[in-house]
């Protein structure tokens, strides 16, 4: 199966269907940005911390797999040089609605957030990694694309799933049950069988979506063996109805490396 193929397609149909990820930012956060008043997300509860941030104005920027019209934006209307990397076409699409709308530059490139050869080594002073690392087969690559075209002092923001989340029975999870079923790391491809897996599409329980568990050795190790220095980590919370975990521990993952 062509899974880059096939989760550029799932995110063209979530963000034609104006889902959560895809809704693009308003004018009234625009203008505040212009002022110095902005935050964004990696996750889906608690904004990053400011203090993660350098000042935006001339900051080489690398939204990572970050389409949907929603962080891009924000740090272009604060004063930075953005691009946006993004597996789908609909997505990216929102990223230029708000562009032209607001009279903004920003740089739109499609692609898979595995591969930047595009872009030269240390050609960006951040690269911000919304969560969705989960619909990459290897995570490692990310993280070594990432490092090499961050320039030295350079910092990855990155968000990510708490592996726990892809371990439980998914259906069981939908009727408030939590019981451990896949062992890490996981895939849609292999952890499920065919069967299982249409029959969840056909409940509405799972999104389109092909998505990978990664464990902590891969995420979070694997950004230390590409070389960067973790400075920063936060954990973060969705909500009941996304999942029964929430109740008991943070689903997000939250962390900021720097470039040696």
């Amino acid at each position: 199966m062509d899974i880059l193929k096939h989760n550029s397609e799932a995110w063209d149909r979530e963000a034609r269907a104006g889902g959560e990820w895809s809704v693009a930012v308003s004018r009234e956060v625009i203008a505040a940005a212009r002022e110095g008043v902005w935050s964004v997300h990696l996750t889906a509860g608690k904004t990053v911390p400011r203090e993660w941030f350098p000042e935006m104005k001339g900051l080489e920027v690398l939204a990572l797999a970050s389409g949907g019209g929603q962080q891009a934006p924000i740090f272009a209307a604060a004063g930075a040089r953005v691009t946006v990397l993004d597996n789908s076409a609909a997505q990216l699409a929102q990223d230029k609605l708000v562009a032209e709308r607001e009279a903004l530059q920003i740089r739109l490139e499609k692609g898979d957030m595995a591969d930047l050869s595009r872009f030269a080594d240390e050609s960006f002073d951040m690269v911000l990694h919304p969560c969705s690392n989960c619909f990459a087969p290897d995570v490692r690559p990310v993280w070594r694309e990432a490092y090499r075209v961050l320039r030295r002092g350079g910092a990855l923001l990155a968000g990510f799933f708490n592996p726990v989340f892809y371990v439980v029975d998914k259906e069981l999870d939908q009727q408030g049950i939590i019981k451990f079923r896949y062992s890490l790391p996981y895939s849609d491809l292999t952890s499920m069988s065919e069967d299982e897996r249409q029959a969840l599409i056909a409940k509405d329980v799972k999104p389109e979506t092909l998505e990978f568990g990664h464990t902590l050795d891969d995420q979070i190790g694997g950004q230390l063996d590409a070389g960067f220095l973790l400075a920063g980590f936060f954990e973060d919370y969705w909500n009941d109805a996304a999942t029964t975990l929430n109740q008991f521990l943070p689903v997000y993952i939250n962390t900021r490396a720097v470039k040696p």
